[in-house]
């Protein structure tokens, strides 16, 4: 069997973390189109996209872009053009939500379907498959054995998860609570982050259960010990989330999951790499010095661990160990992990809020804060969101990427000829009308070493070149140079010439879609959406819930159960609660949410309170 190719799938916010995570191993990277993305504040131009691509390229990396949310009829014509814009520099696919898309004059460009679809059923990935979508990312929510259900359904088509970064609370696209409370809505890239909020958790009577929590706030995703389940389950895509990270989260995090794939790779000949070159690294990958809000693997093994961040929203970091005393202006760390000036320590105080500050100096296990010194009780357990040192290398050029290649001399009738073959299997040829002369000296110590010279290019040397001249030529090293740099310069052409991008032609289709009707959850905003969906069987069409007023909508559908989290699940704690039904969140500003548990399906719902 062939082996199956697997990409490590990298955000970019901008060009400058584009770049980076090409750098750092990515075998495919995302980014915002100028318009029309899930993240509005993450849109790119398209000159920076056309750099991204050309240098993503040359490492045999895709580009995908992102173009995922639904769009108004009168947005369509743009978004034509903007997809003729982005085949014609080369993107390699489009990340969509928006059936119409499908019904657009399109270029032969690959689509994906976005998460944002609610891809999360055998049917409905193997209805996106004989559509024409060549990739579909799958919802979070999923554990392993519905991934390998659906991959055994659905196997001719790539299937895409992500492993790393924030969660959403709601499945997505399915989530309508910013647009209810805000006006903005997350299917059109605006999402509000209603589910970082604190709200206080009360009962039918007005009890309170829980006061001022970040009740909706999950952990961060972390998968990263997982891989090798994922690869077998069928994933073939793992993404990283992250299109509003900076460029150290995009370095720190694309390096250790390359490290760790590549230690499956090598010991899994079913699974290849699907890009070219390999990573050296001036720092040593850690994933708890990037943002995170504390790691969960969510429902991958099934539903059982804790998977919420009720005290906060933002990022703990790495446990660094307890406070032990605090003496005047200092706090003494009981701990293993050494302390920087200029570090951003935290901690959760004794309402469980979260606190910090930054660290002036350091003396051994004594930690000097700057500024106005807190009161801060022993054993109270500190964190560090942000190491100076860490951040300093990843500031600096963290990592080359080098694809090998062998070099080739040999003398023809008319002087020399240099040859260069690269790992992949591109070779590029120049002859050199050049006089033979013989040297006073062996010349072959110095033509290797001018040939080893590849510093800024994409490229490194591995072996010995293979140098077969019928005599001691004297070859100067200005000379070897200049054919060496011409011979580069061939070979990045000839890679870029047989880059071969995928095309598609994308057909209309009549196979019927898995349900007959669409409610407001079908996110249909568009006439051309519409008409998809009703060639492809579906009787009633519903309006978007941005297009409508939907009385009594539920605004969430969460896998994430507050029953659950307080020990109450019917299902699998067996005990019943103290407190009676039905719940509702209550908003810092009064705000009250009505919760559902829909136990058959095991999901919260989250709806506006009457």
């Amino acid at each position: 069997m062939k082996p199956r190719p697997i990409e490590l799938l990298a955000p970019a916010k901008n060009l400058e973390c584009g770049l980076a995570a090409v750098d750092h191993g990515a075998d495919a990277v995302y980014i915002g189109a100028p318009r029309f993305g899930a993240r509005a504040a993450a849109g790119n131009s398209l000159e920076d996209i056309t750099r991204l691509v050309e240098y993503a390229h040359v490492y045999g990396v895709r580009v995908y872009v992102t173009v995922n949310t639904i769009l108004k009829d009168e947005e369509l014509a743009e978004t034509e053009r903007l997809i003729h814009d982005l085949y014609r520099i080369g993107v390699d696919a489009l990340i969509v939500q928006d059936m119409g898309i499908t019904r657009l004059s399109l270029p032969p460009i690959p689509l994906h379907a976005s998460t944002q679809m609610d891809n999360r059923t055998p049917e409905k990935v193997r209805f996106l498959a004989e559509a024409g979508f060549r990739q579909v990312v799958l919802a979070r929510e999923l554990s392993l054995q519905e991934i390998k259900r659906i991959h055994e359904a659905c196997p001719q088509v790539s299937l895409e998860v992500f492993v790393h970064g924030a969660l959403c609370v709601s499945y997505s696209g399915q989530c309508y609570a910013s647009q209810a409370c805000f006006g903005r809505s997350a299917n059109r890239g605006e999402c509000a982050q209603f589910c970082r909020l604190p709200f206080t958790l009360v009962d039918a009577d007005g009890k309170t259960i829980v006061r001022d929590k970040h009740l909706l706030s999950l952990k961060d995703l972390n998968q990263s010990d997982r891989l090798e389940q994922l690869l077998d389950a069928g994933a073939s895509s793992l993404k990283i989330e992250g299109r509003l990270k900076d460029v150290a989260y995009v370095k720190n995090v694309t390096a250790a999951y390359r490290l760790r794939l590549d230690e499956v790779l090598s010991r899994r000949p079913e699974y290849v790499r699907s890009s070219s070159g390999s990573c050296r690294y001036a720092f040593t990958p850690q994933l708890d010095k990037s943002f995170s809000r504390g790691f969960t693997h969510y429902f991958l093994q099934g539903r059982g661990e804790d998977v919420a961040s009720f005290d906060t929203p933002k990022s703990l970091g790495e446990e660094m160990g307890t406070l032990k005393e605090q003496r005047g202006h200092s706090f003494t760390v009981a701990g293993v992990k050494p302390f920087h000036n200029g570090d951003g320590i935290c901690y959760l105080d004794a309402q469980g809020r979260l606190q910090g500050f930054r660290v002036n100096r350091v003396e051994d296990n004594r930690i000097f804060p700057a500024g106005e010194v807190p009161r801060i009780p022993p054993r109270t357990r500190l964190y560090r969101n942000f190491d100076q040192e860490f951040e300093k290398l990843l500031a600096r050029k963290s990592a080359g990427r080098k694809i090998a290649l062998r070099w080739a001399l040999w003398d023809t009738p008319q002087g020399f000829a240099l040859s260069a073959e690269d790992e992949d299997g591109n070779r590029a040829v120049r002859s050199f009308a050049y006089a033979k002369e013989q040297a006073r000296s062996p010349q072959e110590a110095n033509v290797r070493t001018q040939l080893g010279k590849l510093g800024n290019t994409p490229f490194e040397a591995v072996g010995e070149a293979d140098i077969q001249l019928s005599g001691n030529w004297f070859l100067p090293a200005s000379v070897v140079t200049d054919w060496r740099r011409q011979v580069v310069d061939r070979l990045l052409e000839v890679r870029r010439i047989r880059y071969r991008r995928e095309l598609q032609v994308w057909k209309p289709t009549a196979h019927p879609f898995p349900v007959s009707s669409l409610t407001y959850l079908g996110n249909v905003m568009n006439g051309e959406a519409r008409h998809f969906y009703q060639e492809h069987g579906v009787a009633s069409v519903a309006p978007a819930y941005e297009a409508q007023a939907v009385p009594g909508a539920a605004l969430m559908f969460c896998r994430h159960c507050l029953r659950y989290s307080m020990g109450w699940c019917p299902t699998f704690h067996k005990k019943r609660s103290p407190y009676r039904e039905p719940y509702y969140l209550v908003s810092a500003d009064g705000k009250r949410f009505r919760l559902s548990f829909d136990c058959k399906n095991c999901q919260m719902k989250v709806y506006a309170a009457e």
